[in-house]
């Protein structure tokens, strides 16, 4: 959640840090600030609403000027968006400013100790708690004369205060009495430093260097960290250890894959990039002379992932859906029990776990903090924790085991699309390869394989119908309700396919097993509520033909994806979406993008902001 940019050099920082906070507003678009040191001054602008509508219409009015500040993007946690609890927050003096991801779980307390001190607050967050927090240790310092062990008082200053706060936290900070210097912290909320030549950067999100700071290496923070960055040079200190573990990495992002090009959204241009991303799932992992696939980051050797009797994928939203396919996949190939679980339910329950079970996690950001407080429960307990992940560098790729990364490039879209079919894609190959390991044929493997290779032409004949998605969306796009059914591999796409409407048109919907409909749900059903019925002709079909008879009796309008050739849908439903033929367990990748579509279409007629949808993050790192 929320996004941070912060600049040190010899630029002028202001249109820097509006240029990274545009390139991070999908983290956050509640309301957005800047601060700049300048001639011994802090220069604060900030405002409610997005960047375009807010922050930049006031800087533009109300210019700021200097070579060092600090900005943020915020999705709203602690007080509800509006001017006063936007960031950047300041200290009792005015001199110290701060931007903040995450939650202090113990700001009341901090808050009521420091109301006694005789602080005044401004605002409802618990940022500014944390602000005046450090200005008071700063303060202390100066007053006592106390030399820092560090050299820089304002960065002990931040250490003192990080030493009574509980929660999390990714934060930047600047003082007007340290013009070269911006203090950063991290503990269960990413942040990188981005290495530049006399200049340095520090965010959230490597997207916010893409272009503007002209940086292709990072420092990924780790818990606890806090680093003390200049134009020149950069240190950092663990709080825990008091030495920090730094490796410097290359960023893979380009200015091209952040940029939306001929699409109107992020969301549609990354729905097209999916040909390409199954292609990069699948690049250098298909064995065609093994009949198998092949992954380089596992770190687990054939016996030991022979010995494993069962496996628990955690995941969140989108993710979970895709866990769901992956338990599916995983039981009929590999044969071995799948528990798929909610990760922030996982990390609260007393679940057993056998001496042979592995947990495999499934993230796009790599920093959803559920998902990595599940993997962190898992390894407490002694067990291999292995990750499906798409940034490189991201906190869980570098905490996990082993995994597998996505490639599936950055995803702006606050809803997930490419990623989705990306971890399908990995999914399936995944199955294959336990299953190899085990009793699945070769014949069978290299049939599952090839089918995967045929994906991305058949994904560019779904992508060209996308006019007659849109047509069918204007057709649908005042309904109040849907209804997404299924059965089978494709259950878990119905789930998909109504989270991506509810997440981006706002309208009410509900994916089920078509044949839990009977059990209560189909009361709901009317002439004005519309059923987006997956059925393509698999094991399932005649059982899913005649849920949809329920449902078309019930008057309830239907539209079908079907499978090419297949003439009797068109008497059973209102409208058909066709799919082509593949193998039972690849159609869920297919079936996923006629719903993206569709979303994507009906959410766009209705006038909504696609690519920010109102109340949602891109990356979920607050519990």
């Amino acid at each position: 959640m929320c996004g941070i940019i912060g600049y040190v050099g010899k630029k002028a920082a202001s249109p820097i840090l509006l240029e990274g906070l545009r390139r991070l507003e999908y983290r956050g678009y509640d309301s957005a600030g800047v601060a700049l040191v300048c001639g011994g001054d802090l220069l604060v602008r900030k405002k409610k609403g997005k960047i375009g509508e807010g922050l930049a219409r006031l800087l533009k009015s109300e210019p700021v000027e200097g070579n060092l500040g600090i900005g943020h993007t915020r999705w709203a946690t602690h007080g509800p968006p509006s001017d006063k609890n936007s960031h950047p927050q300041l200290d009792q003096s005015g001199k110290i400013a701060i931007v903040h991801n995450g939650v202090i779980e113990n700001y009341d307390a901090l808050k009521q100790k420091l109301l006694k001190a005789g602080h005044i607050f401004k605002s409802d967050t618990d940022t500014e708690v944390l602000a005046h927090l450090i200005g008071d240790y700063y303060e202390k310092r100066k007053i006592g004369n106390r030399k820092s062990e560090i050299g820089n008082e304002l960065t002990q200053a931040v250490c003192d205060a990080l030493r009574e706060v509980i929660g999390t936290y990714g934060l930047a900070v600047v003082s007007a009495d340290q013009p070269d210097t911006i203090v950063g912290a991290r503990r269960g909320s990413p942040l990188i430093i981005g290495i530049g030549s006399g200049e340095n950067f520090l965010a959230s999100d490597a997207n916010a260097f893409v272009g503007a700071a002209h940086t292709k290496k990072a420092v990924y923070l780790n818990d606890y960290d806090v680093a003390t960055i200049t134009s020149e040079r950069f240190d950092v200190l663990n709080l825990g250890t008091d030495t920090a573990n730094v490796q410097i990495s290359n960023l893979e992002l380009s200015q091209e894959e952040a940029v939306r090009g001929k699409h109107a959204h992020f969301m549609l241009k990354e729905i097209f990039e999916q040909p390409r991303t199954v292609e990069n799932a699948l690049r250098g992992r298909v064995d065609n002379e093994g009949a198998t696939a092949k992954f380089g980051g596992l770190n687990l050797t054939s016996a030991e992932l022979r010995s494993i009797d069962r496996i628990v994928i955690a995941a969140s939203g989108t993710s979970w859906h895709a866990a769901l396919v992956g338990e599916y996949l995983i039981e009929e190939l590999a044969q071995i029990p799948v528990e798929v679980e909610f990760a922030h339910e996982f990390c609260y329950r007393n679940a057993p776990l056998e001496k042979n079970t592995v947990l495999l996690v499934l993230s796009q950001s790599g920093e959803t903090a559920d998902t990595l407080a599940a993997l962190r429960e898992a390894k407490r307990r002694g067990h291999k924790a292995l990750a499906i992940v798409n940034v490189v560098g991201s906190t869980i790729a570098r905490e996990s085991d082993g995994g597998i990364y996505m490639h599936a490039g950055p995803e702006i879209g606050v809803a997930s699309t490419k990623a989705f079919v990306s971890t399908l894609t990995i999914l399936t190959l995944l199955a294959v390869h336990l299953g190899r390991l085990r009793n699945l044929s070769a014949r069978r493997a290299l049939e599952i394989m090839h089918a995967l290779e045929a994906v991305p032409k058949q994904l560019e004949s779904i992508l060209a119908q996308n006019s007659a998605f849109k047509k069918l969306a204007k057709k649908y796009a005042k309904a109040d309700d849907f209804f997404f059914l299924s059965r089978g591999y494709n259950f878990p796409i119905a789930l998909e396919g109504a989270l991506k409407l509810k997440e981006i048109s706002y309208i009410h919907a509900e994916g089920y097993s078509a044949a839990e409909m009977k059990h209560g749900p189909i009361a709901l059903i009317d002439p004005k509520t519309p059923t987006v019925f997956l059925v393509p002709q698999d094991s399932m079909y005649d059982k899913t033909m005649a849920n949809l008879a329920m449902i078309r009796a019930r008057k309830g309008p239907i539209i079908a994806l079907a499978t090419e050739g297949d003439k009797q849908i068109r008497k059973a439903a209102n409208d058909v979406i066709y799919l082509p033929k593949a193998l039972e367990l690849i159609n869920p990748i297919l079936a996923t993008v006629p719903l993206q579509l569709f979303a994507y279409h009906i959410a766009v007629t209705r006038g909504c902001d696609v690519d920010k949808p109102r109340n949602l993050a891109k990356s979920v790192t607050v519990e």
